[in-house]
């Protein structure tokens, strides 16, 4: 069943909606009994300044961050590559880096990671074309990801195997070490602060022990088990609660589809209708960063958990059988896909929303007005041109109560509708970039990122090309 977002929704995306019945796959498997854990000793894999756990983006960015200040940095990453849902999540679509004037305003990691990709690897407007309200120039781009509200934008696609190689290459490069296939699983705590991370592996059960760790898990794992206060207010109906598994077909010609998408608007909608009407869940083809390669980033599925192992079971179930599915229909009735192949189903699955922090600070809605935050650590473009640009207070990555911890990424302190745009992979870019820092520098003076001076994260991140407002530059200076 699709449902129709209301209220304080700003995004009018599909969602599908899987009641908790007969209508599920798999059944949840609920049981009241329990075993006792004989306790045990956890060898100490290794000693560190910062510990990174989570090699997504905000991770990376915090990894390359902190190691270029000179801190021993660890990157703990489930997964065989980095880069999280940019990469294995093939979130290949890089949202807005620019503000609604065109300005750039995430920028420091973000731009350099996106520069040091291969000019094939990424696709999207020049940069004299951002801020363009060219009516033609905009149209255009639309149907490639990179316009909105009749403005052109910084909004990418890449290759996700060279965004894989270029975020290994740049934590090796920084000195950061990255440890792969291993599970940040328990925080190690010490009078109610971080001291480590306990992660699972093929070693078994092993420890990292760490002066400031930064939780870039993207759903709060370490955060939420060592007690800090959490929030998960959210609408199911909004496309910030779906979750899916993304996939990619090969051999088709994504121009001639456009052409027909655009030129036969009513031929395209009567086709959305009848693959709806056929597999009930059905999604549109975006375009990637090349001809050949089409991009399915849906059906998005809401009633489901994040962090409930069975739910996230029966959605990886789900988007396989739809990806067959889809593959299907749009050999069949799809200009530009007669010759389609299945490329690529994401090896890590979509989740846009688990659990957020409950910070120091926090962003909220009414923070929209272009005020500015004293503990300025970034500033994100507003989802439309109704509103000004939206500065991020370093409050947002700091637990309200435990410390040596920073939050980055898409679990940080926000109410439910600015996550909508904070979970983006450039605010987790911007995020992450910020956390390093700070963390680098707490554990170089052996203080709290709570204690840390503002002041003094800020000027390392102008000094690493972060923008930041000018209010906030001037003081900074």
């Amino acid at each position: 069943m699709s449902d129709t977002p209301t209220g304080r929704l700003f995004f009018q995306s599909e969602t599908f909606r899987v009641e908790a019945s007969s209508a599920r796959i798999r059944h949840p498997r609920v049981t009241a009994r329990h075993l006792t854990e004989p306790a045990r000793e956890v060898p100490i894999h290794a000693e560190c300044d910062v510990l990174v756990v989570g090699g997504g983006p905000a991770g990376t960015a915090a990894a390359v961050a902190a190691a270029r200040l000179g801190a021993r940095t660890m990157l703990l990453e489930r997964h065989n590559h980095l880069g999280g849902l940019s990469t294995g999540g093939l979130v290949i679509w890089i949202d807005r880096m620019t503000d609604w004037s065109g300005q750039l305003v995430i920028r420091g990691f973000a731009e350099e990671y996106l520069a040091r990709l291969p000019r094939d690897a990424i696709a999207g407007p020049p940069r004299e074309a951002w801020g363009s309200r060219d009516a033609a120039t905009a149209a255009w781009w639309a149907l490639r990801t990179a316009a909105f509200h009749g403005t052109v934008t910084h909004s990418p696609t890449a290759d996700p195997e060279w965004m894989k190689a270029t975020a290994l290459e740049m934590v090796i490069e920084a000195g950061a070490e990255p440890l792969f296939h291993a599970w940040g699983a328990q925080p190690v705590m010490e009078g109610g602060a971080f001291r480590g991370a306990i992660f699972e592996s093929k070693q078994g059960r092993r420890a990292i022990l760490a002066k400031v760790v930064v939780d870039a898990t993207g759903d709060g794992d370490l955060f939420h088990r060592a007690g800090a206060a959490t929030t998960a207010d959210i609408e199911e109906a909004d496309i910030h609660h779906a979750m899916n598994t993304s996939w990619m077909f090969g051999g088709v010609d994504m121009e001639a589809w456009l052409r027909w998408r655009a030129g036969e608007p009513e031929q395209f909608a009567e086709f959305l209708q009848r693959g709806r009407e056929a597999h009930g869940q059905f999604d549109k083809a975006f375009v990637s960063w090349r001809n050949d390669v089409a991009l399915f980033m849906g059906p998005r599925m809401t009633g489901f958990s994040a962090v409930a192992v069975d739910d996230l079971t029966e959605v990886e179930i789900r988007s396989h059988r739809l990806m067959r599915a889809h593959l299907e229909f749009y050999r069949a009735h799809a200009p530009g896909f007669a010759g389609a192949w299945p490329l690529l189903s994401a090896p890590q699955l979509g989740v846009r929303h688990a659990r957020r922090l409950v910070g120091a600070g926090a962003v909220a809605r009414a923070m929209w007005d272009g005020r500015v935050s004293p503990d300025e650590i970034g500033v994100s473009p507003p989802l439309s041109p109704r509103f000004l640009n939206i500065s991020i207070p370093y409050g947002a990555l700091v637990p309200a109560q435990l410390d040596g911890l920073l939050a980055p990424g898409r679990h940080l302190s926000c109410d439910a509708t600015s996550h909508s745009f904070l979970r983006e992979i450039p605010q987790c870019w911007l995020t992450g970039q910020a956390a390093g820092i700070a963390a680098a520098l707490s554990a170089d003076r052996s203080i709290t990122p709570r204690s840390l001076p503002t002041r003094d994260v800020q000027r390392a991140l102008l000094a690493h090309g972060v923008y930041l407002s000018p209010e906030v530059t001037a003081l900074a200076a």
